[in-house]
């Protein structure tokens, strides 16, 4: 975990095989990074599941739903795109519709790079700690990647001052 990172900055995500840590990034992207952050105060990510997850791509979650397709109550967020950052193992992005101003809820983390999403989609953070947690997140079938009893995430809090 990066000892500079203020502790608002951090997010712990409780999965069954462990804690991971994802260091916001509120230099990239201040909107999404807060929405985050707030969301996860409220507690509106606990039991939601990784409704979405391709092999060698990414994890997403984030959905109360389940389905991919509902955000949270507060609207939708101004697309924060950059070319300062890129899409790494372990980056988080925020989900969107094919509308760049659609981010809400829903995030995704990288399994492995993937250069075609840099500069299209919102990177609000990084995982720092428990990577080896989201590679044990269970994947989902076929090109669409949807997962039939998918893991959810037990508790997502910011971390305590």
């Amino acid at each position: 975990m990066s000892d500079t990172a203020p502790k608002a900055d951090l997010i712990d995500v409780e999965l069954k095989t462990g804690h991971v840590i994802i260091q916001l990034r509120p230099d990239l992207a201040p909107l999404a990074a807060e929405r985050i952050r707030t969301l996860a105060a409220e507690g509106f990510y606990d039991n939601t599941p990784f409704h979405r997850v391709i092999h060698g791509f990414m994890a997403q979650g984030g959905d109360p739903t389940g389905t991919g397709t509902s955000g949270s109550h507060l609207p939708d967020l101004k697309a924060e795109f950059t070319r300062a950052a890129k899409f790494e193992r372990g980056t988080v992005g925020m989900a969107r519709t094919m509308n760049p101003n659609s981010a809400n809820s829903q995030f995704f983390i990288m399994f492995e790079p993937s250069p075609h999403l840099d500069g299209q989609y919102t990177i609000v953070g990084q995982v720092v700690e428990g990577m080896e947690h989201i590679d044990q997140v269970k994947r989902g079938a076929g090109q669409s990647g949807v997962v039939q009893d998918p893991d959810r995430i037990i508790s997502m809090r910011p971390v305590a001052a």
